[in-house]
């Protein structure tokens, strides 16, 4: 049984059965400690194997929902394997999991949007976890998308506790000293060990549980007047010293959290570095950031991170990356030594992975599927796994990628559009709210796989399966600020996609071929054309070129001149808002708003929102022409596409685009011609 709303209390987990204890009453538990300790013969050491889960998102089974086959790179069915493994290689272990649970996969959505929960419905992902044994868990961001009466009814199912020391009800009162927690502010649980000459000691595990402050912005609607979020180090520093009062011997920190060394501001979203500063905090088990710790190349030379041992400011930490692509576990070398106790001698980090990827792509699963855990959600995989094949939108004009290399494209449009109407509701009553809003996409599906790579939805329902057409890639949305200049830098390195022309030439090769078509950014929100006549002034991999080059003319902003200085929102993806592609001047330190959502979730959300407001006849997502090539007189060039009949009619109804021919691989050779 899970416990929320504790009001100020912590717990104490013995055999299984837990107790309450008031959290200023530590003194008979502290004496308890202290008369068992005082038994134990120096030197005594053993290791404790804590393993993490983090950030499932839902992905119960190996399975890939949106293209409705199987995916043996994901899915708990296949950690949960792993799990046992590592606990039956070891004496003593732990486990616990780090949040981001119930949304972020179709099965998610059905039982949030579709289904619903009732007393005595089990979320499948609980009927899952349920068969393992969790020691405790963390409340992460995403928990909090479908409001507190789905998440209460949602972990009430879980057999075991829940924790968070930095999420509150808010009373209104504005007074910090009286406020109380939603959920239980830490554990404190007795264990069972085995020490390494084979005898057995009862070691007290002290738990604290974090979720990023933003979830007060990121779920405003569900949240606001109801509970309030602190800084996560504030409230370690709060809570620690009271689980040391009661008798831990040892406190893990499960921060739903990730890893960055800047400066803290305070209520910090990444706060893992900050908190491995807090004293008494033996491990800290991390997540949120989708990413691998240890080895990760990103966390490569961070001042007082070892990205090998994994270790971060010397505190043993661990993040096992997302949708149980892996497990984590850290095993600490403790030793007992009086009168000072239990301390961490040693630790190292370890991530498993379920899965390998060929030279070919495809995917070599390393474990079998958890049996219990197929048997357990069965019944739901196969409700979902027909849902997504079923229509959940309409759309009144067809969204293809045929031609999104030479012209405004739908299946770029509807992407761009999502990322803006999302960052408009995520900023509304924020510093950033009424600075104009950009929004960035690229091709994805325009030939790179082979001729048939393209996306083609018809005018009519859309799936949810469909949605993996629009958007490819498991990218979560970011959010810059950019000055006027860094943007038309921004498309001077996109406009790389194309060679120059010379005026007047006849039937040019358009495309550079060593350009990526995923760096072919579009950025909607602005108007500006393109002017091939000149060289492109950065190279493939970002280099200055022509330095004197400009391809993007009139760049404007609502029908003005954009300014060098005017500074813009501007809604990416991790990958580009990250570094890449090396585009100029567009790195992690621009982003301001690092989104917990993934941009093909904004996508679907923003189909069902657009939809219910024209339910009958859907709505229409075709391009807007924002940009075009400026006009070069006489001048024509080719490229390729879809040599399909679908993408052949839509060319003849452009009458810049006409079919040539066949090539050998396949696809079809197009003309563009520049005249207009």
């Amino acid at each position: 049984m899970s416990m929320v709303k504790n009001y100020g209390f912590g717990a104490v987990l013995l055999s299984s059965t837990v107790f309450l204890v008031a959290c200023n009453d530590s003194d008979n538990n502290r004496a308890a400690s202290s008369a068992e300790s005082s038994s134990v013969a120096a030197p005594v050491q053993l290791t404790l194997r804590v393993m993490e889960t983090s950030d499932l998102h839902a992905n119960v089974m190996n399975y890939n929902y949106y293209q409705n086959r199987p995916d043996d790179s994901v899915g708990l069915v296949k950690t949960a394997t792993l799990i046992q493994q590592a606990h039956d290689a070891v004496d003593n272990s732990v486990l616990v999991d780090n949040g981001d649970l119930i949304q972020g996969s179709p099965l998610g959505d059905y039982f949030a949007k579709v289904s619903g929960l009732s007393t005595g419905v089990i979320h499948p992902i609980f009927k899952a976890m349920n068969q393992l044994d969790y020691d405790v868990a963390n409340i992460g961001n995403h928990e909090f998308n479908y409001g507190l009466s789905f998440l209460d009814e949602a972990i009430d199912d879980a057999n075991f506790p829940y924790i968070s020391s930095n999420v509150f009800i808010d009373d209104g009162d504005n007074n910090a000293d009286n406020d109380e927690p939603y959920f239980l502010p830490y554990l404190l649980q007795e264990k069972t060990v085995i020490d390494q000459a084979g005898a057995s000691h009862t070691l007290r595990i002290g738990y604290l549980g974090f979720v990023p402050p933003q979830i007060m912005q990121w779920d405003q609607a569900n949240l606001t007047g109801k509970v309030i979020a602190k800084d996560m180090v504030a409230m370690a520093q709060r809570y620690v010293p009271e689980l040391q009062a009661q008798g831990a011997d040892i406190i893990i920190a499960i921060a739903h959290s990730g890893l960055v060394t800047a400066t803290a501001k305070g209520l910090d979203e990444n706060a893992s570095y900050y908190l491995a500063g807090v004293d008494g905090i033996d491990a800290i088990m991390f997540g949120h950031a989708h990413r691998n710790f240890p080895g990760d190349a990103g966390y490569e030379g961070l001042e007082a991170v070892d990205n090998i041992k994994g270790t971060i400011r010397g505190v043993a930490a661990v993040m096992p990356g997302y949708w149980g692509k892996y497990l984590g576990y850290i095993d600490l070398s403790l030793e007992y030594a009086a009168p000072t106790g239990w301390r961490v001698k040693d630790s190292q980090s370890v991530l498993l992975p379920i899965s390998s990827t060929n030279e070919d792509r495809s995917i070599t699963s390393l474990v079998d599927s958890h049996p219990g855990i197929v048997e357990a959600v069965a019944d739901d995989h196969t409700i979902v796994a027909d849902w997504v094949s079923q229509p959940f939108a309409k759309i009144t004009a067809p969204i293809n990628s045929f031609f999104a290399l030479v012209q405004d494209d739908p299946s770029i449009q509807i992407v761009t559009d999502a990322q803006k109407w999302y960052v408009e509701n995520i900023v509304k009553g924020t510093d950033y709210d009424g600075l104009p809003i950009l929004s960035v996409g690229a091709p994805f599906r325009a030939g790179r796989g082979g001729p048939d790579d393209y996306t083609n939805l018809a005018a009519g329902d859309v799936a949810y399966g469909n949605v993996a057409d629009l958007y490819i890639y498991p990218n979560t949305l970011k959010v810059l600020m950019l000055s006027g200049a860094q943007v038309k830098e921004w498309l001077e390195m996109s406009a790389g996609q194309f060679n120059a022309l010379t005026i007047g030439g006849v039937d040019q090769p358009l495309i550079n071929e060593d350009f990526p078509s995923y760096n072919f950014d579009v950025i909607d929100g602005v108007t500006y054309q393109l002017d091939l006549s000149v060289p492109p002034k950065y190279s493939v991999a970002g280099e200055l070129a022509n330095a004197d080059s400009q391809r993007i003319k009139n760049l404007h902003y609502q029908g003005q001149p954009v300014a060098d200085e005017q500074m813009f929102l501007v809604a990416s993806n991790n990958y580009r808002a990250s570094g890449g592609g090396n585009f100029p001047g567009i790195t992690a330190d621009k982003i301001v708003i690092d989104a917990p959502d993934e941009n093909r979730q904004a996508v679907a959300d923003y189909l069902v929102v657009k939809t219910q407001q024209n339910p009958e006849s859907g709505f229409d997502p075709s391009a807007d022409k924002n940009w075009r090539f400026v006009a070069l007189p006489g001048t024509s060039a080719l490229f390729w596409g879809s040599a399909g009949d679908a993408a052949r009619s839509f060319a003849a109804s452009n009458a810049a685009i006409e079919y040539v021919s066949q090539n050998d691989e396949g696809f079809g050779v197009y003309r563009i011609n520049f005249d207009d």
